[in-house]
């Protein structure tokens, strides 16, 4: 199997595993454990090893995986690589039940910024973390749901009762965007906790034991190869598993580097801004970072020392130029699907790229024939930022941002080129072993 049909085939493996944050967490920490990757607990004391490689969970939807070079001594540098485990869908509310004659529906509220209109007339399904009741007040117990099926769709209103819906309709939040979940008898859908009911038939407790919920609702459309050629990749959740799974294939990939410590992030909260206990815009990376040096008896300034001299790479999506939008993006910077990774600069900073940044960037992919291309905003069209800006902010190091370019960013499914996954993980891979 060559390259990129690897790069393709493990991508979306993670797409249909990868459901909501904590799902993709889960998926990335099999990787690496079943690498010999030992599982740290944040709250304990680390006894680490030169030579071991070792990954820390954060809330469950975060993750941390480092691997502590053989020839790692003070002040030796990290070489970072994140990108983050959310995207933007629907969310369903603590008390979900909504019903409308014999029609029971979800009560939802958005999380990012989705395109609300292409989750019409989907095949829905729902998963992520439930609390339930535990052995003391302070310890309850979670798991992770999946229902692994379409239990609910959002319908559109035909055409025929909105005569202008093709000149554009505004989605109200929340009236248009409930899912339809089931129909029953008027009385039967007056119970309490009717969609509790059926969370607790699918996990096979007791409704009384679920004391909270975190799911996602997620497209479950399957990923596809099209084009006359085969060229491109439909998906649901491209942003941001892309960049996961490469950061995930790359670490593990391993190095010929003697010093120096490699780690991957997966922060969750990028889509709402990152200022979460478990998000980039949080002290979570320079703790982690700290406690590693730590772990070997360096001081607090060697600490500090040690981050100031890392590199990180933030890897998240870039847009594509479109086929019928092309003045959208700017008028010298294309950036083209199968064109290779993107490299992003904006001198307001919602891309943290600077000239230095950049240089490395671009000098390791003209070293190892890694295709590459320069991304920048059409100076009158806004774009959101990633969390390479913030996250250093807080870590304060070299930055760059780089990933791979979509179509549909946020779309219920995104749209890529085939190629440009063995890309980026091929650009990761270089990152982790470069000397």
């Amino acid at each position: 199997m060559n390259e990129r049909n690897q790069s393709l085939d493990g991508l979306m493996d993670y797409i249909e595993k990868g459901v909501s944050p904590f799902h993709t967490v889960q998926r990335a920490a099999e990787d690496f454990a079943m690498a010999g990757y030992e599982e740290l607990s944040l709250c304990d004391n680390w006894q680490l090893n030169r030579g071991g490689c070792y990954y820390v969970k954060a809330y469950d939807s975060s993750l941390f995986a480092f691997r502590i070079n053989k020839g790692f001594a003070r002040l030796q540098s990290f070489r970072i690589a994140a990108a983050h485990t959310d995207w933007p869908c629907m969310r369903i509310k603590s008390a979900p039940d909504l019903s409308q004659g014999t029609y029971a529906k979800l009560n939802v509220e958005t999380y990012g910024g989705p395109i609300l209109n292409t989750w019409l007339d989907r095949p829905l399904s729902a998963a992520g973390r439930v609390v339930l009741r535990g052995e003391s007040c302070f310890s309850p117990v979670t798991r992770l749901v999946d229902f692994k099926r379409p239990i609910c769709t959002i319908p559109n209103l035909a055409i025929h009762m909105n005569h202008d819906i093709n000149k554009g309709i505004e989605l109200n939040k929340q009236k248009d965007m409930a899912p339809l979940i089931g129909q029953a008898l008027a009385g039967e859908l007056n119970q309490k906790d009717y969609f509790i009911r059926i969370l607790a038939e699918e996990m096979g407790v007791s409704p009384e034991d679920i004391l909270f919920f975190e799911l996602s609702v997620y497209n479950c459309d399957k990923p596809d190869i099209l084009g006359g050629k085969g060229e491109f990749l439909s998906a649901p959740r491209l942003d941001n598993l892309t960049s996961v799974k490469a950061c995930v294939d790359g670490l593990l990939a391993g190095t010929e580097r003697r010093g120096g410590i490699d780690m991957a992030v997966l922060f969750d909260h990028e889509e709402i801004g990152s200022r979460t206990k478990q998000g980039a815009g949080s002290v979570l990376l320079p703790m982690i970072m700290e406690k590693i040096c730590r772990s070997f008896g360096y001081t607090d300034e060697d600490c500090l020392n040690s981050r100031l001299k890392s590199f990180f790479l933030s890897v998240d999506v870039a847009h594509g130029i479109h086929p019928s939008q092309p003045d959208k993006s700017d008028v010298t910077n294309l950036v083209y699907l199968n064109g290779g990774v993107a490299i992003k600069a904006e001198s307001n900073q919602k891309y943290a790229t600077d000239g230095e940044a950049i240089a490395v960037v671009r000098s390791l992919c003209d070293k190892y024939g890694i295709p590459s291309q320069l991304f920048a905003n059409r100076s009158d069209v806004g774009s959101g930022s990633t969390l390479g800006s913030i996250a250093s902010s807080f870590a304060v190091m070299r930055t760059a941002d780089i990933g791979i370019p979509l179509l549909a960013m946020h779309s219920a499914r995104e749209l890529m080129g085939v190629g440009d996954e063995a890309a980026l993980t091929g650009l990761l891979k270089a990152y982790w072993n470069e000397q």
